[in-house]
């Protein structure tokens, strides 16, 4: 079983046009798929779940389309708090809060701390999020501490990542047909299997993840070794 499964949900708006609906239907269908999923990897004891929420290229969509995604956002959080308490899930940021709208930034900050103790699986929601940017920033964080060039090393920068102390994602979905990572954990994907399904976000259910995770366990995990030089 993976320590860590990191998803790109992608698929809502194709989801909604099927069926005629608006876009916001879409999202508004994803976040029951987050919810099974969550329910899912709490269940099969994965420690680790990180979800592709908002990228910093999505600022680029319609203004009315981000302002529902942020306030479904806090809607999901506001209630989701009780059963991540439940489930001993601990909520965490990946991504630069300071664009993010005031009211969801406050439900962020409040669901952060009240779930600061929880240990049995780690949420991360990547948010206002670029690959790209997340390895600028821990370079800069590194110049401004005076680190010498010669002590950059790759567990120096890592501990500067938003997922510091966490490990690197062993599994990689993403839904909708998509075969690609769209700078999504760049630093952290270097070995991560990778599993992409046809299946829109919003259908994306428990058994979809269970059938990504076969899959993934019957892959051998080469880490740049060759045949002969693998365990077993």
């Amino acid at each position: 079983m993976p320590r860590h499964v990191a998803i790109i949900m992608d698929g809502n708006g194709r989801w909604a046009k099927k069926r005629g609906l608006p876009r916001v239907d879409g999202h508004r269908a994803g976040t029951e798929a987050v919810r099974g999923v969550i329910t899912r990897c709490r269940e099969l004891g994965i420690g680790h779940l990180t979800l592709y929420t908002f990228s910093k290229e999505n600022w680029g969509r319609p203004a009315a389309e981000v302002k529902f995604l942020f306030d479904l956002l806090v809607r999901f959080l506001t209630q989701e708090l009780p059963l991540l308490l439940r489930q001993d899930i601990r909520l965490s940021l990946l991504g630069e809060p300071g664009d993010v709208p005031l009211a969801a930034r406050k439900v962020l900050a409040h669901v952060i701390d009240k779930t600061a103790r929880c240990s049995a699986m780690r949420l991360n929601l990547a948010l206002n999020y670029s690959g790209r940017d997340e390895i600028l920033r821990a370079c800069r964080r590194l110049i401004a501490q005076d680190v010498p060039p010669e002590d950059v090393t790759e567990e120096r920068l890592s501990a500067e990542l938003y997922t510091a102390g966490q490990p690197d994602p062993d599994l990689i979905i993403r839904t909708s047909g998509e075969m690609r990572l769209s700078g999504y954990l760049l630093w952290q994907s270097t070995y991560s299997e990778l599993y992409f399904t046809d299946t829109l976000w919003p259908d994306f259910t428990a058994a979809h993840l269970d059938i990504a995770l076969a899959e993934f366990q019957h892959r051998t995990r080469r880490f740049g070794l060759t045949d002969d030089q693998l365990p077993g």
